[in-house]
């Protein structure tokens, strides 16, 4: 059986993906077609839903439970893992709402954290995550960072203005819900346990030789160092990636609650959320 499968080009995703498609481990009589996109592209595919198993942003869940059910395994959660909101170091004394803020997608995660933090922001980009370094160097606006470049702004002379999973944690108690991997509800249980049980085996087999990097994670993350990549992958691959357990399941059910009650739209949700083992 082929099964189409999306996620990012990021070293955390190709870290837990590696040995799933590269057959360093049983696959089970299972092959997969994989996509390496960046996480919008993904929530906006995920909005057709385009593919039987993929990589989203939590902020995207409530749009598309009708058509996936989250997976145990392969998620970023945790504390301290949050966006980052960054100004250049000649940037004015401006209040945050009066500025133009770069944002790395509509539907992601980053965006939703930002809009809890500033609800009155209007003067929003959405840029894809690798640009927005580059937009606030320019002096075109402030910018809301993800992945590597949290590690690689104040090289770059960018300060940073808040720390918005802080605010998510204080907020909530909730570690952060970043992204999951979600799974088509047509497809049979069965088959939906077996990937997710894939998944995890992945990430155990992927630790058995850290911090060793493997080649898949290299050849996608050329322009990274050695170090920023181990930094990357330590942040968002965790005890939530190889399985979700009750505190990831609540802190989904508190972004699922959040988002219903800021966007006003009341989307209904599905009995079963999360699969069942």
């Amino acid at each position: 059986m082929r099964l189409t499968l999306g996620f990012s080009p990021c070293p955390n995703d190709t870290f837990i993906f590696d040995a799933l498609v590269n057959n360093k481990i049983d696959t089970e009589g299972i092959d997969f077609d994989v996509a390496l996109e960046d996480v919008q592209t993904l929530n906006e595919w995920a909005l057709e839903g385009r593919l039987a198993i993929t990589k989203l942003s939590y902020a995207v869940l409530p749009l598309v439970l009708d058509k996936y059910i989250v997976l145990n395994s392969g998620s970023a959660l945790g504390k301290g893992v949050g966006p980052l909101l960054i100004a250049n170091s000649d940037t004015g004394t401006k209040q945050v709402e009066d500025c133009i803020v770069a944002i790395p997608g509509e539907n992601t995660t980053a965006n939703l954290l930002f809009s809890m933090a500033y609800p009155h922001s209007k003067n929003k980009r959405f840029l894809r995550y690798d640009e927005i370094e580059n937009f606030v160097l320019a002096n075109k606006g402030l910018g809301v960072i993800i992945h590597e470049n949290r590690f690689t702004y104040e090289g770059k002379g960018l300060k940073k203005i808040i720390d918005l999973g802080d605010f998510w944690e204080k907020e909530t108690g909730n570690a952060i819900p970043l992204g999951g991997i979600v799974i088509k509800r047509e497809l049979n249980i069965d088959l939906q346990q077996k990937t997710d049980r894939l998944i995890k085996k992945s990430i155990e087999y992927a630790f058995t030789n850290y911090p060793v990097l493997n080649e898949y994670t290299r050849i996608h993350a050329q322009e990274m160092s050695d170090a920023v990549m181990r930094q990357h992958i330590d942040l968002y691959v965790n005890e939530f990636s190889l399985e979700l357990g009750d505190s990831g399941k609540d802190a989904i059910r508190n972004l699922l609650a959040i988002h219903q009650a800021t966007s006003g739209v009341n989307t209904e949700k599905p009995d079963n959320i999360f699969l069942l083992h």
